[in-house]
């Protein structure tokens, strides 16, 4: 085919994860016939990239050409403009905005487990407290039982 001929279209990348292939949609409006509405129609190509330059959200300017594959018959001519995207990891992301946004449930249960432990340790405090006490109380009172048994058997006596 001469070149003059060959179609020449400009489009965004939208996917690159295949080698030396890169997807790239071309999305115009149409009007409709009937009822004179709007219509967005997309058309996806299958563009050879032999240098894997292509990277997602790229305008590029994309030339027919000779059937490479089964789908790919269009060859990548020039990146026009490059997207920028921010280069993050997921894991990046998920230290940043903390467990508390990404996993409510699990904190949740976390801090219920929390509060559950330290109710236990009150009530361990609470329990131990008063049997110290019982402990001590019973060896003070016992003397006091024998003197006061004793004083009035002594007071019986003495009358």
């Amino acid at each position: 085919m001469a070149r003059s001929m060959r179609k020449v279209r400009v489009g965004a990348v939208v996917r690159t994860n295949q080698d030396k292939t890169a997807i790239v949609e071309m999305v115009w409006k149409q009007r409709h016939r009937l009822y004179r509405k709007q219509m967005r129609r997309v058309a996806r190509f299958y563009v050879h990239d032999p240098e894997n330059q292509c990277r997602l959200g790229d305008t590029v300017r994309i030339e027919e050409t000779r059937r490479i594959s089964k789908n790919k018959h269009w060859r990548l001519m020039a990146i026009l403009d490059r997207k920028q995207v921010a280069d993050v990891r997921p894991i990046d992301v998920e230290t940043d905005v903390g467990q508390d946004i990404t996993q409510p449930r699990i904190v949740a249960a976390e801090a219920r487990a929390e509060a559950a432990e330290a109710a236990e340790d009150t009530a361990e405090e609470i329990t131990e407290e008063p049997e110290a006490e019982a402990a001590e109380e019973p060896e003070a009172e016992e003397p006091e039982d024998a003197d006061g048994a004793d004083e009035p058997d002594e007071q019986d006596d003495e009358e």
